[in-house]
């Protein structure tokens, strides 16, 4: 899919044919739209193909006039009734004419500038909305983060409530969410410090400054995202070891349990044979050896009770 932008009046509107300044928004496109736009803007199918496959990498490259930034985007979906999180690639290439953003599927920060939620950008200044772009980006993985973080203490406070494994399936989720996002923040980083050397971004003071803090804010989420996966690998580690504590006691309960059962099972075993034995003649004989398995019974009980075996 195809869309096309510019700003006018300092207002987005779409456009149906491609003009000089403006900005080009494609997703999942196919083989005959590719070829369309390369014709269109001069940029080679392999610059437009470089953001469609999910394995690509941050990075920067440069073809004639066409300079393609890869940055990883964050994005959450739904995988059995839970919010989960990763990253694909997003590709933003720009000449002298153009601005053309390509991904593999529709995602919110490009969302945001067609939906008029971002102020102040102009598709004919490409590098500001470049940078724009860039820290919109990093403002998503920084809120996804903070999602995370609350996600995580609410399974926590569950699982002291009542351990389950779809608890601990969650909180295994998020700690995979959380090493795509690190992962692809130091890969956006690098890219990000390598950016602070091209001239266009150093043709302007305000451009510098801002894709500083970006790159501030983009370390900034680093950090969140090491801290976070140190705390959720630390919460399951316990987990693991509450779980097999509390199997531990269980087993130590009923093997407990059958030490104290199994006298009155040995007494009345032994009085079921077909030999003389004390009480057989009694006529209060069973409630007599009930008492003396009872008694027994009672005191391996208090016994095992002193020794931590209940």
């Amino acid at each position: 899919m195809i869309c096309i932008y510019k700003t006018s009046n300092n207002i987005l509107e779409r456009i149906d044919n491609i003009e000089s300044g403006c900005w080009i928004n494609i997703v999942q496109p196919s083989e005959q739209e590719l070829l369309f736009i390369s014709k269109k803007t001069d940029i080679s199918l392999d610059l437009l193909n470089a953001a469609l496959d999910e394995e690509e990498t941050s990075r920067i490259d440069v073809e004639l006039s066409n300079i393609l930034i890869i940055v990883d985007v964050p994005f959450t979906s739904i995988e059995e009734n839970s919010l989960t999180y990763g990253t694909y690639p997003l590709g933003i290439i720009s000449n002298d004419n153009y601005i053309v953003t390509i991904s593999i599927k529709k995602n919110k920060v490009i969302s945001d500038f067609i939906d008029g939620k971002i102020k102040n950008f102009y598709t004919n200044k490409r590098p500001r909305f470049t940078l724009q772009i860039l820290n919109k980006i990093t403002t998503y993985f920084l809120l996804y983060l903070r999602q995370i973080d609350k996600k995580s203490q609410l399974i926590h406070n569950k699982i002291h409530k009542s351990m389950k494994n779809k608890e601990l399936i969650q909180l295994l989720s998020l700690e995979k969410s959380l090493v795509y996002f690190s992962t692809s923040l130091k890969s956006n980083e690098m890219t990000l410090e390598k950016l602070l050397k091209y001239d266009f971004i150093q043709k302007y003071e305000e451009d510098k400054h801002l894709l500083e803090d970006v790159i501030i804010d983009n370390k900034q989420a680093i950090e969140m995202a090491h801290i976070y996966a140190s705390v959720l690998s630390s919460l399951l580690e316990f987990f693991a070891a509450l779980i097999s504590n509390n199997l531990n006691m269980v087993m130590k309960f009923l093997a407990s349990m059958t030490i104290v059962i199994s006298v009155p099972s040995i007494i009345f075993t032994m009085w079921g044979s077909n030999v003389p034995l004390p009480f057989a003649n009694n006529p209060f004989g069973f409630l007599i050896l009930l008492l003396i398995a009872l008694l027994l019974s009672s005191i391996i009980a208090i016994i095992l009770y002193k020794k931590g075996m209940f």
